[in-house]
């Protein structure tokens, strides 16, 4: 007999079910990331991507690693303005109070600047970090190459065209392996207080540091159910009333947010016990492996830490797709504040 969906539902699985997959998981794979010491051919990442557990990766050369001092990266820009995100502390695209004590989905406030005055402004946020509000360059959606490079190069500006040269657009071994080429390839530029909150992503993740460190706490899919997602009102950070503080300015007209509800996953007592978090940290020089769907909490540390990422998109044919979202949990996703109080 044929099993017939409502397709108005949205199907859910059970507390006890996703307990029991996330137990399951862990009991199969445990908690150790794998590490190879040199780049893998196009069939063993083919394989990797089957198997779909983060990897570090040793040994992925680009001339960026060599060359991306501080000097070199202002000599190449001069004056060219850089979009550079500016938050009071630090985590753009998160979860942040607003009037009335709602929480909003904020989004940061957006200032262009020369690469000069970023690496400037980064240094002095770390000499003074409980003083200054945080710079984070972070704009994502193919600021170095977008998808739109690969069909017709001259039409793919970017605000960091000088630097192509040391970056490649895409890398032969996943490229060959997945059969596309990068939806977007992304350069990342903050400090310590540049933090990423938890989140999943559509691609599959190739992501390499060029300098200072980074720290990833993370879940697998099966484990999204720990992060408590909830719907928020979307807002933006801003200046209001000639103030240089940044307030939250609530949007009138943009989609609730579905994002986590947990703002710090290594806090104890912020996730289930039966959370599996793993820890890697990645030093200039490492990449990782990052398979679609799984949450991903960032924080660095250096003065300046510089990071890379490949972006292609996920597969959707066959069932992978439909378990992952599956296990993100399709129901009904409660909101994030309390509406009774709303007026």
């Amino acid at each position: 007999m044929a099993l017939e969906l409502d397709q108005a539902a949205s199907p859910s699985l059970t507390h006890d079910i996703v307990r029991w997959i996330s137990q399951e998981y862990h009991d199969m794979n445990g908690s150790s990331i794998q590490t190879l010491e040199s780049p893998p051919t196009a069939a063993e990442f083919a394989q990797l991507v089957h198997i779909s557990r983060p990897v570090v990766i040793k040994g992925f050369q680009i001339p960026a690693l060599k060359r991306w001092t501080d000097d070199y990266l202002q000599t190449k820009l001069q004056d060219q303005l850089i979009s550079v995100a500016i938050t009071p502390n630090g985590q753009a695209d998160a979860i942040a109070a607003g009037p009335g004590g709602r929480l909003f989905f904020v989004e940061p406030f957006i200032e262009k600047v020369s690469m000069g005055k970023l690496l400037e402004q980064l240094n002095a946020a770390e000499r003074h970090s409980d003083k200054l509000s945080a710079s984070y360059l972070q704009s994502q959606n193919g600021n170095m190459y977008s998808s739109r490079f690969f069909e017709s190069p001259n039409d793919d500006s970017s605000e960091f065209g000088a630097l192509r040269g040391d970056v490649p657009s895409n890398i032969p071994w996943v490229t060959e392996a997945l059969g596309r080429n990068p939806d977007a390839v992304n350069l990342w530029i903050g400090n310590s207080k540049s933090i990423t909150s938890i989140h999943s992503d559509p691609y599959e993740n190739i992501y390499t540091v060029i300098r200072g460190s980074k720290h990833f706490t993370l879940l697998p899919p099966c484990e999204g159910w720990c992060l408590q997602e909830r719907m928020y009102p979307h807002a933006v950070y801003g200046h209001t009333d000639n103030s240089d503080c940044l307030s939250v300015i609530p949007s009138s007209d943009t989609p609730q947010v579905r994002w986590s509800s947990v703002i710090n996953p290594d806090l104890p007592g912020s996730l289930p016990s039966e959370a599996h978090t793993l820890h890697v940290t990645l030093e200039a020089g490492d990449t990782l492996y990052l398979p679609v769907g799984w949450w991903h909490y960032v924080q660095q540390s250096g003065p300046t830490t510089i990071a890379l990422n490949w972006w292609y998109d996920a597969e959707v044919r066959g069932m992978n797709w439909i378990w992952l979202s599956l296990l993100r949990g399709s129901g009904d996703v409660p909101p994030g504040n309390d509406e009774t109080d709303t007026q």
